[in-house]
């Protein structure tokens, strides 16, 4: 069997995020899937993995079922497959932000920065004044990054904000770009940008594992893998899988 895996997230109002805890939990168990959500006031994020017809049926559901009453309209959904089942049990967890910057004044789903799509992306890198940001963990950034990204050299994802007031000046840094594994760090971080006062801010729609999906070897600027967050570790051109499996990691 050849398992699909999705990892989703959208940053949005759930003020009651709490009384979806236990109905995901039931509805994953239902279907069969295994992996790890995270809920939060600001919104969902997660990776999951089952049978194709059983992720399909949770997407759907996200989408348009009675659980979320449509508020996961806009949810930003990677798709690829796996040989063999990439986590060992369902975690769905409770958590104060979906991803962890620690920064009160940062809110996406207030607002973010200017959206690249994958195929707008190489253009983009084209620009000399443009400065190029990876802001994934540094062994992330070991295994793969773009040409020219800025290693911030963090261990977490919250050190990011440390990172941005030692290195980076919205006086003279004045069009920034920014790149993750799937969408959701540096759409949070371009938040936190621009309560910094950086005005022309952008990051990659869908994050490294779009483009890898999208865009042909042939044409990309992406140099090594991607990391990844479950058992197959990497992932490279076409989402294909590269390395053997290990412990999973925590995505934060």
């Amino acid at each position: 069997m050849t398992y699909k895996v999705a990892a989703l997230y959208q940053f949005v109002s759930l003020p009651d995020f709490r009384d979806l805890k236990s109905p995901l939990e039931h509805l994953c168990a239902d279907l069969g899937l295994k992996g790890s959500i995270l809920l939060a006031h600001e919104g969902i994020n997660g990776t999951i993995a089952g049978a194709p017809e059983a992720i399909d049926s949770f997407v759907a559901e996200c989408r348009t079922g009675p659980l979320f009453q449509r508020r996961l309209d806009n949810l930003e959904l990677k798709f690829s497959t796996a040989a063999e089942m990439p986590f060992r049990r369902l975690k769905v967890r409770l958590k104060k932000e979906i991803v962890t910057l620690g920064h009160e004044a940062t809110d996406p789903t207030e607002r973010v920065g200017t959206y690249v799509a994958v195929e707008d992306w190489n253009k983009l890198l084209e620009e000399p004044d443009l400065v190029l940001v990876d802001t994934r963990n540094q062994f992330e950034v070991e295994m793969g990054t773009f040409e020219g990204a800025i290693d911030p050299g963090i261990g977490r994802f919250s050190e990011f904000r440390d990172f941005v007031a030692r290195e980076l000046d919205p006086r003279t840094h004045k069009k920034v770009a920014m790149f993750c594994t799937g969408g959701i760090r540096c759409e949070k971080a371009s938040s936190f940008m621009l309560s910094q006062g950086f005005e022309e801010v952008y990051h990659l729609k869908g994050g490294i594992l779009k483009y890898l999906e999208a865009v042909p070897e042939a044409e990309s600027r992406w140099a090594g893998d991607c990391f990844v967050f479950d058992e197959r570790i990497a992932l490279a051109h076409g989402l294909v899988e590269r390395a053997s499996p290990r412990e999973e990691n925590a995505g934060e």
